[in-house]
């Protein structure tokens, strides 16, 4: 049994890495759809509320609320599969829930990618509205992510795949970390250090 978290910055390519686990045939529970039903059994859009439903289930809850509840689906997953993958971890608290849910089976992946790449990204995908539009810059999103606790999250990885290369190099990336394991990962990290 393992499990794999992943934590990065909006932008970083969280939700590619998920898609390359779901085209792998791995399972992937995505902690933001926890967030979204909650929009919707409480008549709010999930579209423009989703950071502000974050924050009040944290709030009514307790910070590891949306962990606690991705739990359960998690748990369904793993009696079918051998790995399972959660997307969206966004602070220390949750890492430490699913730790302790898990113990050494579960593995942080961190994605990383430089700010003016993620800005890019987002703007392609026209997720990141201007202010003058109402919606959130990727500072203000980076701001309320980190507020979550996230960069400390990202500090606790056990291991991290930088995407800021080409789609398809992050994708070999994601597969290898699938197929063989967190090392398969650092081992490529360590020998970009070795190369320079």
């Amino acid at each position: 049994m393992t499990v794999i978290g992943i934590v990065g910055l909006p932008g970083s390519g969280k939700s590619e890495a998920a898609a390359v686990a779901r085209e792998a045939g791995v399972p992937v529970v995505t902690m933001g759809d926890v967030i979204r039903q909650a929009c919707r059994d409480r008549g709010f859009d999930p579209a423009t509320h989703h950071g502000e439903m974050a924050k009040t289930l944290r709030e009514e809850n307790g910070p590891d609320a949306i962990a606690r509840e991705s739990l359960p689906l998690i748990e369904d997953h793993l009696e079918d599969a051998d790995t399972v993958v959660v997307d969206g971890i966004r602070s220390d608290v949750e890492v430490e829930r699913f730790v302790e849910a898990f113990g050494d089976e579960f593995t942080l992946v961190e994605v990383h990618a430089p700010a003016e790449l993620r800005a890019e990204r987002l703007d392609l995908r026209g997720r990141d509205a201007s202010a003058e539009e109402g919606g959130e810059s990727l500072e203000e999103r980076d701001e309320r992510e980190l507020g979550f606790g996230m960069g400390e999250a990202m500090a606790m990885a056990d291991v991290t795949v930088e995407n800021d290369g080409s789609l398809a190099e992050f994708q070999a990336a994601v597969e290898r970390l699938l197929a063989d394991g967190p090392g398969a990962v650092a081992d490529d990290a360590n020998e970009d250090d070795t190369d320079e």
